[in-house]
């Protein structure tokens, strides 16, 4: 019975124990408790800050984005502005262009009638100076040149308006080409070679012998003892130093004859002939010889110091004749 009734006693330590115990778990699990919701505050003020902060720099970045697009919109219409200001310049700039264009074909256009006008006149130049080259000194090679010149200037010319001139500038170089050395030249060469042929007229000119003797004159068998007589026509008139004297005058009139021809003066060079065969005639006497020369002296009296070929100058006149009638 004693044991019966002490046995509940030993128990009543133990559950004070196991009530500590208890209480000290749920101390303990309040103090956990306590720290995690702490922890579990302090965690969600962090998030809250880091949201803030990213929340902000959101923010931050939208307002950045909208005034890059601002921007952007502004440079956007500024370009826009541009573009329309720079198509109205490229407008301006293609009317300039055609306007200076069109300037520019009427520049060509006068510039390339000046030039034919220029080379027109060069070539009416060059002409008139060959016709003086010709009729005024003689000087065929010279003209020829000239005439070389002048087609060259022709050529530049539209072919409708130098089809004509070209084609009288043929014949009219072909006329100048047949004239050789020039009429003043061959007569030059004719009168030297008639100088020289002066040197050869016999001084005396032997009588025609024959088999019969001639029948002599009454007067002559009565002065063939006092007298010799010679005739006039053997021997001439003149001595040894008249002769010389004549012959230097004849040479005198030969060399003004030269000069004549040399400036085309057809008057002088006849005065000069009529001195010559009056020099001839008192110089040598009659002989076939002397009457050849006389002839030829004749010839050269009447020989042309100018070319007188109708295609000479017909190419200037029509050229003349062109100008004067695009002139208004």
């Amino acid at each position: 019975m004693n044991d019966a009734v002490a046995s509940p006693t030993p128990s009543r330590p133990l559950r004070w124990a196991l009530a500590v115990l208890v209480l000290v778990l749920l101390l303990g699990a309040a103090g956990w408790g306590v720290y995690r919701w702490n922890q579990l505050q302090q965690q969600q003020r962090l998030q809250a800050q880091t949201e803030a902060v990213q929340l902000q720099g959101l923010v931050d970045s939208v307002e950045a984005l909208r005034r890059d697009q601002r921007a952007t919109s502004q440079r956007v219409q500024d370009a826009a502005t541009t573009n329309r200001v720079l198509r109205d310049e490229v407008l301006g700039l293609g009317q300039r262009n055609a306007l200076l264009e069109e300037n520019l074909a009427k520049l060509a256009d006068s510039t390339r009638q000046q030039s034919h006008v220029l080379h027109r006149d060069e070539a009416e130049l060059l002409l008139t100076q060959a016709s003086q080259r010709l009729q005024g000194a003689g000087d065929v090679e010279g003209a020829r040149r000239l005439y070389a010149l002048a087609a060259t200037a022709l050529a530049d010319l539209p072919p409708q308006q130098a089809m004509n001139l070209r084609q009288a500038l043929i014949q009219e170089r072909a006329a100048v080409d047949a004239l050789g050395e020039g009429p003043r030249a061959q007569v030059l060469q004719r009168l030297a070679a008639f100088s020289q042929a002066l040197d050869a007229l016999p001084v005396q000119v032997q009588a025609a012998s024959t088999d019969q003797p001639q029948p002599r004159s009454w007067w002559r068998v009565a002065l063939a003892p006092f007298v010799e007589i010679t005739p006039t026509r053997l021997q001439g008139p003149l001595t040894d130093a008249e002769r010389v004297a004549g012959r230097d005058a004849l040479l005198l009139e030969v060399t003004l004859a030269r000069a004549a021809i040399e400036r085309g003066d057809a008057a002088a060079l006849q005065q000069a002939a009529e001195q010559i065969d009056r020099w001839m005639r008192r110089l040598w006497p009659d002989s076939p010889a002397l009457r050849s020369q006389r002839a030829e002296l004749q010839s050269l009296r009447s020989a042309p110091l100018r070319p007188d070929a109708p295609e000479l100058g017909s190419t200037l006149q029509l050229l003349r004749t062109l100008h004067d009638g695009e002139t208004p």
